[in-house]
């Protein structure tokens, strides 16, 4: 204790950073945990009362595709077997270079449909318009390539024929009630705008026939450590800040929306790299600024499923982007930093990403190396760099484990005893190596945004979970 109350101001920075950050993550958890007790609570009274039967909203599913002939047929088929009264699917193929729009024509019969197209938000040249034989619910839009999945998005919704829609990856799985429970918040609150839900990793699980037949975890460690990630990310961090109406990012793998006002704030943003972000922040904004009520929400049930990648190029590519595109997200809606009518968004959520979620790998990353140069060199004792690591890392295993703890008293997707011992192994694991290779490449997405480089994606290898039937 001596020793800590001797520390230098450099050092009471990078102390500081860490029981700040940890700090407001346990608030999150708090939140989270109260707010997925009043879930599960509400959720098994109106089950019972079967409450919203006939109340469903019509949803328009849109699927964007860009060489996705390895899964794309596996998704439709899911899609087309939620449980939902009045649904439609709209693949959008986005001028695939590869079998994409060969296989959705050979597999649901499509023939080219003589459809009245009205361009609401911008979007890249529409070639054609299919509607399957087999199904009256499926359509495709076949488009000149827009460069991004923005542009393939927009020309889903300048065809989508119902007053919400709901975004799906094309390498994404939806549980059979997905749909019903996305669609709830719009109908407990009239003020509700998007609502997301959670994602979880389809790697490891059988899929057979379009169904998601078994949950099971993958076999490849860096798909395994995702699976913490995704727990960690969704259960207390989106569902923390939902109890704020501060939910930063509706995820592109699932979310549903009010139509009209999307369109209201021009679709999505056709060069953001973090597209989804962009569109969270700026319904926020328009809103806000506008004085409206509104309420941007999210679900916790396990309800979409997802590929991940399993190799270090594809991860590092995914996670320089998400950083690139964090950044840009902020910057393009600065104006609602500490802005007066935006409440929680601005005050609380968005410089708390700012600094812990953009800027913060670049302080964690030199409290490491500060910390070992220091001890090594005597400045501090090595039992004060030790408290310092001790305290890093031992508060990273702590938020995982939490996590995992709040998944196995609510949802109880993975039910085995083993697999929640494998789990509770790799949040321990993840923070030797993973965790600061992660710092790394989210460094150079930042890196990149400062420097207005564009960021590649490259192709993404999918597991065999979505690539095989």
């Amino acid at each position: 204790m001596t020793a800590i109350l001797q520390l230098g101001a450099i050092e009471w920075v990078f102390f500081a950073y860490f029981i700040v950050i940890y700090f407001v993550y346990g608030m999150l958890n708090v939140f989270a945990v109260f707010r997925i007790r009043r879930y599960l609570e509400i959720n098994e009274f109106t089950a019972s009362e079967n409450v919203f039967s006939s109340l469903d909203i019509p949803v328009s599913v849109i699927i964007p595709a860009y060489n996705e002939e390895a899964s794309i047929v596996t998704s439709v088929r899911a899609m087309l077997q939620v449980e939902y009264p009045d649904y439609e699917v709209i693949v959008v193929n986005d001028g695939s270079t590869d079998e994409t729009l060969q296989k959705l024509v050979s597999e649901f019969m499509l023939q080219p449909f003589p459809e009245a197209y009205r361009k609401r938000v911008p979007c890249a040249a529409v070639r054609k318009i299919y509607q399957s034989a087999r199904f009256s619910n499926l359509r495709v839009i076949d488009k000149e390539n827009g460069g991004s999945k923005a542009d393939a998005m927009n020309a889903g919704i300048n065809v989508c024929r119902f007053p919400l829609f709901c975004a799906v990856d094309a390498d994404s799985i939806l549980q059979s009630d997905s749909l019903r429970r996305a669609v709830r918040p719009f109908l407990e609150d009239p003020d509700t705008i998007a609502t997301g839900g959670t994602v979880r990793i389809a790697n490891g699980c059988t899929v057979r026939g379009g169904f998601l037949e078994s949950v099971a975890l993958p076999t490849n460690f860096l798909a395994l450590v995702q699976v913490v990630e995704y727990l960690r990310a969704f259960l207390y961090g989106r569902m923390g800040w939902a109890e704020l109406n501060a939910v930063l990012i509706i995820s592109g793998a699932f979310g549903v929306f009010d139509k009209e006002a999307v369109v209201e704030v021009g679709g999505y943003h056709t060069t953001a790299i973090g597209e989804d972000m962009e569109l969270t922040l700026r319904l926020h904004r328009h809103f806000s600024e506008s004085g409206r009520d509104y309420n941007i929400s999210f679900v916790p049930d396990p309800i979409c499923w997802t590929d991940a990648p399993e190799d270090l190029a594809t991860l590092e590519k995914q996670r320089i982007r998400w950083q690139h595109g964090l950044g840009q997200s902020l910057s393009m809606h600065k104006d609602l930093f500490f802005n007066w009518r935006s409440g929680p968004v601005g005050w609380l959520a968005m410089p708390f990403f700012l600094i812990f979620e953009l800027f913060g790998p670049l302080v964690e990353l030199a409290g490491y190396v500060y910390m070992l140069v220091a001890a090594f060199n005597g400045w501090i004792s090595w039992d004060v760099a030790g408290i310092f690591f001790g305290l890093a890392i031992g508060l990273g295993m702590l938020l995982s484990t939490g996590a995992l703890v709040l998944e196995e008293m609510s949802f109880h997707v993975y039910p085995r005893v083993k697999d929640l011992l494998k789990l509770f192994l790799v949040a321990v694991l993840e923070n030797f190596g993973y965790r600061q290779l992660t710092l790394i490449w989210r460094i150079k997405g930042l890196i990149g945004w400062l420097r207005g480089k564009v960021p590649e994606w490259g192709d993404m290898k999918r597991s065999a979970s979505l690539t095989s039937e």
